[in-house]
């Protein structure tokens, strides 16, 4: 199992001032690199009874490592290289930690069983993956084990497959048919324990899951031609008789109805020739695909308002068999006039091709519906920037000329004043060069953003009284789109003097963000919630609820069960909202329908909002028990705050196990007093 967080080094830039009215008011920017992401490490271990381990390290965006071996030595890597290392028998756990650029980290703990035993009772489990034709995954157990080689019997020469006791090995086939797998388990010992047996390759002729849900949109966003999650536009002919090999049925796939071309060479969809589809507003045209044997695909736009017609054709650049993939092309690379679309044309090796939500979409156009959440921290204890929830301080300057892209507008959504900048590279909120504000005394800074198109945000804090200038900039490890996110950063993570911040810069990716709710806060010391948790504001078609008065919740079949943990479970009203309050959590399952495992594989994040005034750790394991033996991972937070609420959203991408059974949720946390409400998936 392998646990994450990425932290922000404390490091100092080099600084480039730009003038502007005074000597004070200077700028520093600050480009953004994400931090090093799916940090790994590779074990081998040496059978000669030295316990010398070889640990190769990866991950993505990093240029150094650092092993932390867990026996109180460490060791620095270059990327590329392995580090070697004597183990006393033991268990370990070894910390990778892989740096970036600019000095962003991120760390990955896997544990490491040294033993001078052969391994011993091995058991091994063999499943053909449920949503991907042709693959097998292999997950073995054994005595005394530290690592696993695996040879999938598909190729000679082949170079094993390392996995660590419980940790699944996959392997996708070329060729449906049964193979024989050769395993060793191998300890410090010179002895290994060898193992051969026989797999079957399956291959998946029809999809299991449903087509991935879009995303919310606004309607003049999307164009809809076939989604069951917008509303479409007239279709007036499907699969027209040109003298095509394709037959066309509409079939329904874990109930959502589903295109479904058999022997597609070509077939055509005609919208309205009498009212041709006007596209030129649209950035992107969208469909899901799923086939179990074509090698091609392609898309035709036409435009028949013309003479001679216009059309353009454009490949799939890789098909993949199997499984659901999602196809955004660019409407830009349609050579035509697009103001005038009357006919869309897929074409193929006269395969089998499911299709399902056909639409086009701007990428850049979208606007949130709903105002931001509303605060719930208390006002005596916030220091409020820009939020209609509190009084704010003087601000002098809003986006100041400093040579950035940014634009700023200040839209009202559902009557609440919201910031709205656009092509926002960098911007400046300049409070008071004469008064700066002391922010000494309080524990974190909140915002909230919305946006579609962001690949990076980061906020920085700026004390001009200094020479030169003390500043610290904090990124966002991930971003979210489409949904009001609320954010938390404690102050403590900024390195600079906070009795005298006088400048907040937001930095981005030249993107379109609307934010709100800026405000600095001290973390309350109040034994209970005073306030209801924020309302969600997921589009509820896009939910799978397990305990919200937002929405419609599934079945839990047991809450709190006696496991054995310390913890205490009521359900109380606060502000007439329902609330999970428990006491003494140590650990607390919530049981969905052990007959019935709940399929989240559609999902992207799972949700929730918390209050405590004592926790020191929160974290959220998510369980598969159609799988022997059990599937499970957990989440932990970086950070606690306390005395507000905090909302909180983990990409479901972090969970290493098979999200299409999940029937076990886990908080855990310090024996503390913890408040929980809206938990949902979406």
């Amino acid at each position: 199992m392998k646990n994450y967080k990425n932290r922000l080094a404390l490091f100092f830039i080099t600084l480039l001032a730009f003038s502007c009215v005074t000597d004070e008011d200077k700028l520093y920017s600050l480009d953004y690199i994400q931090a090093p992401s799916n940090v790994d490490a590779v074990f081998n271990i040496t059978q000669d009874n030295s316990g010398l381990v070889t640990i190769t390290p990866n991950a993505e965006g990093a240029t150094s490592y650092t092993i932390d071996f867990g026996d109180g030595v460490s060791e620095d890597l270059a990327v590329a290289e392995s580090a070697s290392h004597i183990y006393a028998e033991g268990v370990y756990q070894v910390e990778v930690t892989a740096h970036g650029i600019t000095g962003l980290t991120t760390e990955a703990t896997k544990q490491l069983n040294v033993a001078f035993k052969a391994p011993e009772n091995l058991s091994v489990v063999v499943e053909n993956d449920q949503l991907i034709s042709k693959k097998v995954n292999i997950t073995a157990t054994a005595d005394y084990a530290t690592v696993f080689e695996i040879y999938f019997g598909e190729t000679e020469d082949e170079e094993p497959t390392l996995a660590l006791p419980g940790e699944m090995a996959s392997h996708t086939y070329a060729e449906a048919g049964d193979y024989q797998v050769f395993m060793k388990a191998k300890s410090a010992a010179i002895a290994t324990l060898d193992t051969t047996f026989t797999v079957t390759a399956i291959e998946i002729v029809s999809p299991v899951l449903a087509a991935p849900t879009p995303p919310a949109r606004n309607a003049a966003d999307v164009i809809s031609i076939f989604s069951d999650a917008y509303t479409n536009i007239t279709v007036n002919e499907w699969n027209p008789g040109w003298g095509q090999t394709t037959t066309l049925t509409t079939v329904e796939v874990a109930g959502n109805p589903t295109l479904l071309y058999g022997a597609l060479n070509y077939t055509g969809i005609v919208t309205d020739y009498n009212n041709p589809t006007d596209v030129t507003a649209m950035t992107h045209v969208h469909f899901d695909y799923w086939t179990p044997d074509a090698t091609e695909l392609s898309l035709k736009l036409v435009n028949t308002s013309l003479d001679p017609v216009q059309e353009d054709l454009e490949m799939v650049p890789s098909i993949t068999q199997g499984s659901w993939v999602s196809v955004d092309m660019a409407l830009s690379e349609f050579a035509l006039d697009l103001s005038g679309v009357t006919q869309l044309l897929f074409g193929s090796s006269g395969a089998t091709v499911y299709i399902d939500n056909l639409y086009f979409y701007s990428a850049t156009a979208s606007a949130p519906t709903e105002a931001a959440p509303v605060p719930t921290a208390d006002a005596a204890n916030v220091i409020s920037i820009f939020s209609d929830a509190y009084t704010n301080i003087t601000v002098n300057e809003w986006n100041p000329g400093w040579g950035q892209t940014t634009t700023l507008t200040t839209p009202q959504i559902n009557g609440d004043n919201t910031l709205l900048y656009e092509a926002l590279n960098y911007t400046g909120i300049v409070t008071d060069y004469g008064n700066p504000t002391d922010v000494s005394e309080m524990t974190h800074i909140h915002f909230d953003y919305w946006t579609n198109d962001a690949t990076a945000l980061s906020l920085k804090l700026v004390n001009t009284t200094y020479d030169p200038v003390q500043e610290h900039i904090e990124a966002l490890s991930s971003i979210s789109y489409g949904s009001w996110i609320s954010v938390d950063i404690p102050l403590e993570n900024y390195s600079i003097d906070l009795s005298g911040v006088t400048q907040l810069l937001f930095e981005s990716s030249n993107s379109k963000v609307y934010i709100d709710n800026i405000y600095f806060y001290k973390q309350g010391t109040a034994n209970a919630p005073t306030t209801a948790a924020p309302a969600p504001t997921a589009n509820s078609g896009d939910v799978i609820s397990i305990f919200s008065d937002a929405y419609t919740n599934i079945t839990v079949n047991e809450w709190n069960p006696g496991w054995g943990q310390t913890t205490t479970l009521t359900t109380l009203q606060i502000n007439g909202d329902n609330t999970l309050h428990y006491e003494a959590l140590n650990y607390t399952g919530i049981v969905t329908d052990y007959g019935n495992p709940t399929d989240l594989s559609a999902k992207t994040y799972v949700h929730f909002d918390y209050w405590t005034n004592d926790a020191t750790a929160l974290s959220l394991k998510l369980v598969n028990t159609t799988y022997d033996p059990v599937q499970e991972h957990i989440e932990g937070l970086s950070s606690i705050s306390y005395g507000n609420w905090i909302s909180v959203d983990i990409p479901l991408v972090n969970y290493t196990i098979d999200l299409s059974g999940v029937t076990q949720l886990l908080f855990e946390s310090s024996s503390a007093n913890v408040y929980i409400d809206n938990i949902y998936f979406y």
